[in-house]
């Protein structure tokens, strides 16, 4: 039976090159992408490819409200899913705000899949068995729980990789608490490193640095294999609470499995999304 496969960020690297090989397979494949028209491009280059079907929802994950709206419309359209692919991400090499005044690393890669996860549960919890994938990272390791940083307005020192790593280290609190809420359900919460991958993200570096971390750059059909595997395999149906890695040993930091922080965390990202649920 074909599964109905929800991903953010699938117009490029990562993303797309998932959707392919989920399409190829012949699963349904909603693209949620902000970019309408590389989306429709994307759609048309997956629909050569396979006989799954692609739809489009436009999702910015900029604005709460939109992302919101974009939850609404996939609420409404579809009767349950059975994989959320979280993978949409940036990096900001300067201080940047959301249209909610949030830094933007916290307010895009983190707060506004949270939102978006928390609202489209009721349909993964309509599937036979539900799954759902977080995109972390190794920079977690650099990150830190600092609500007082969430606006971008009090960020006075502004560093973009610790900004990054603590997007990722906030992604995987939720992954490991959203999974011990799920616990016992028909679905799991797990999340991976991809690897540093030949995609849009690194070449936003600055020109050192990306020339420093093109050394290991790995193409996107490593972790698109990885994640289709999370995503399809039996050998996964009853993981929950995992980290997996492409590139690197799969060890994730002493914090991101402290489940009092990711309460926390929780507590107050539930405060400033729940006029929104």
């Amino acid at each position: 039976m074909p599964k109905i496969i929800l991903i953010t960020g699938a117009n490029a690297g990562i993303g797309l090159k998932t959707a392919e090989e989920l399409v190829k397979a012949g699963h349904h494949v909603i693209l949620a992408c902000r970019n309408l028209g590389k989306a429709e491009q994307a759609k048309t280059q997956l629909e050569n490819l396979g006989t799954g079907q692609v739809d489009l929802i436009q999702l910015d994950l900029n604005s709460l409200e939109k992302v919101s709206h974009a939850a609404n419309e996939v609420l409404k359209k579809y009767d349950h899913i059975d994989v959320l692919i979280n993978n949409a991400g940036l990096i900001s090499k300067h201080l940047d705000y959301t249209e909610d005044g949030y830094e933007k690393h916290f307010g895009v890669n983190f707060l506004g899949h949270f939102l978006w996860t928390l609202k489209l549960l009721p349909l993964l919890k309509k599937s036979v068995q539900g799954r759902i994938i977080h995109l972390s990272s190794i920079a977690h390791w650099a990150g830190h729980i600092q609500p007082h940083k969430f606006l971008a307005e009090n960020n006075k020192h502004y560093i973009m990789f610790p900004s990054y790593g603590s997007s990722k280290l906030q992604n995987l609190l939720f992954s490991n608490l959203l999974a011990t809420q799920l616990e016992g359900s028909n679905v799991t919460s797990n999340a991976l490193h991809p690897g540093a991958v030949d995609s849009e993200l690194y070449r936003q570096l600055p020109k050192f640095q990306y020339i420093f971390v093109s050394l290991a750059l790995i193409p996107p059909s490593k972790p698109a294999n990885l994640i289709k595997r999370m995503a399809l395999d039996e050998g996964w149906a009853k993981k929950n609470g995992q980290y997996a890695s492409v590139q690197t040993p799969a060890f994730s930091s002493k914090k991101s499995k402290d489940l009092k922080l990711a309460q926390q965390l929780y507590d107050v990202s539930y405060d400033l999304v729940k006029t929104y649920l």
